[in-house]
């Protein structure tokens, strides 16, 4: 049986307005500069510097959003598109932002690769063309760490599937033994940390404490990383202060020797801050980095063509089209205009509660004066989403006078102490990391001492939630911070 009947339903709907605006608000500033780059380049109606005074005049000011599909030369009113009034709303440029910022290239690193190093070295081997072939995959299967992850038995599929070369686990096994790891830096192209440690050790000069280290990580490679010394002593029968000349050799060992290589021509890391606060007479100033705030405009070559448009007496079929295709670039230029100053106002607005909310902080540099804050605090007091306070924590960069740090840092949940007021947990695993660094490390606490301490200090908490603290700081157990 066939029923009709009405439903009502609420739908929130974004509009591709505020879809292009969501995406501007969570990029940092270098990947900002590239979009705004990107849609210069794709739309031809938008252009960025300072145009000149005679040019303003006569800018794009008002649209109206027709369909170009339904337009033709009575519901196109080419007046709307133009205009003799300045329009200084559409030069984006923020007044807030700082004056130093500069408008650098990211550095690269020169030189040669980590894996044209390792390559260049296999000429000095005598290799046949097979073996050279297999020396060489199996160099370019080496990771930035240095290391080897594929067995064996994959490196030969590999080997028969994309070279063609048809050879066997025990031949490409002579050739990572007696090539591969012969390469400097040393320990390259092993497959494991220990085999690593051991191919480094055997590359140095021989001495007993070397000899001592070699056969242990060989046979009690376990014990020794997971610190039972006991039984190390016990095992080989040797004192502690030979056990400590052990451990001084291997400390000396690189872990990741492929990490070494100065030349390998990876992007420099360079954190470009969003923002900058000063402190100006005990008073906090936030700016916004310019190179958030870049300045653009409607291209003047559009409105000239509109204007011819409108003073021409006969207008085709071809013009009208053209007209309607520049109706296109300019909505979508003055679309990108609007969002990319909705995205300036936006980040100003929520760093600037940050800062508010967070004052003591800032003043000070005093991890410990960090209060306790949520995405939700900010987005109720600013009156926007949560969604949109935690696009522009989790990108975003701010200079402060205690070093650059990450905006998403000042959030912490919170907890109250023994007084019954609300601190950040933040300062907890402050107060832990302090305890810790100053423990005896022949004796270091257990987690269950740890949440006495902590306990005494004023902060209640569980075994399992200092436990949770420690691992978020990426401290070890107590058995494994344990030293001789």
């Amino acid at each position: 049986m066939l029923r009709q009947s009405l439903q009502y339903k609420l739908q929130q709907k974004l509009s591709p307005q505020q879809i292009q605006l969501m995406k501007l608000i969570q990029l940092p500033t270098m990947a900002f500069e590239q979009r705004v780059k990107q849609e210069i380049e794709e739309n031809i109606a938008l252009d960025t510097g300072k145009e000149e005074k005679e040019n303003e005049d006569e800018l794009y000011d008002n649209t109206q959003d027709i369909e170009s599909n339904d337009a033709n030369e009575d519901d196109f009113n080419v007046d709307d598109y133009l205009s003799d009034d300045n329009i200084p709303e559409y030069s984006t440029r923020a007044n807030n932002y700082s004056d130093d910022d500069e408008n650098r290239d990211i550095p690269y690193a020169a030189g040669k690769s980590f894996h044209q190093h390792l390559k260049s070295q296999l000429n000095t081997f005598r290799l046949n063309d097979q073996q050279y072939l297999v020396a060489e995959f199996l160099v370019g299967s080496i990771d930035d760490s240095g290391y080897i992850r594929e067995g064996l038995e994959d490196i030969v599929d590999d080997l028969a599937f994309t070279q063609n070369v048809m050879t066997s686990p025990e031949e490409v096994d002579v050739l990572l033994k007696t090539v591969i790891h012969e390469l400097d830096p040393a320990g390259v192209g092993a497959r494991d940390l220990q085999e690593s440690l051991l191919i480094q050790l055997k590359r140095k000069k021989q001495k007993p404490a070397r000899l001592l280290a070699i056969q242990i990580l060989d046979k009690s490679f376990e014990y020794f990383v997971k610190k039972h010394y006991k039984k190390i002593l016990h095992k080989y029968d040797i004192s502690e202060e030979q056990l400590k000349k052990v451990i001084k050799e291997i400390e000396k060992l690189n872990p990741k020797p492929g990490g070494s290589y100065a030349g390998n021509n990876k992007i420099a890391e360079q954190i470009i801050p969003d923002f900058t606060i000063r402190i100006i007479e005990g008073e906090l100033e936030l700016t916004l980095n310019s190179r958030n705030a870049p300045e653009m405009h409607i291209s003047s070559t559009y409105n000239n063509m509109l204007r011819g448009y409108k003073e021409s007496k006969e207008k085709s079929k071809s013009q009208k089209d053209a007209v309607q295709f520049i109706k296109q670039k300019l909505d979508a230029a003055k679309w990108f205009i609007d969002a990319v100053r909705q995205r300036q106002q936006t980040l100003l607005v929520t760093m600037s509660c940050i800062m508010n909310h967070q004052k003591e902080f800032f003043l000070t540099g005093d991890i410990l004066n960090l209060k306790p804050m949520i995405l939700k605090d900010i987005a109720d007091e600013i009156e926007m989403d949560v969604s949109t306070v935690s696009r522009v924590a989790n990108s975003k960069y701010v200079s402060t006078p205690y070093g650059t740090k990450l905006i998403k840092e000042f959030f912490s949940e919170s907890m109250k102490n023994t007084a019954g007021e609300d601190v950040s947990t933040r300062e907890i695993k402050k107060i832990l990391e302090v305890i810790i660094s100053e423990e005896d490390k022949k004796k270091p606490l257990t987690d269950e001492k740890l949440a006495s301490l902590l306990k005494v200090k004023g902060y209640p908490i569980a075994r399992r939630t200092v436990a949770k603290y420690r691992e978020q700081l990426d401290l070890p157990v107590a058995r494994l911070r344990k030293v001789l």
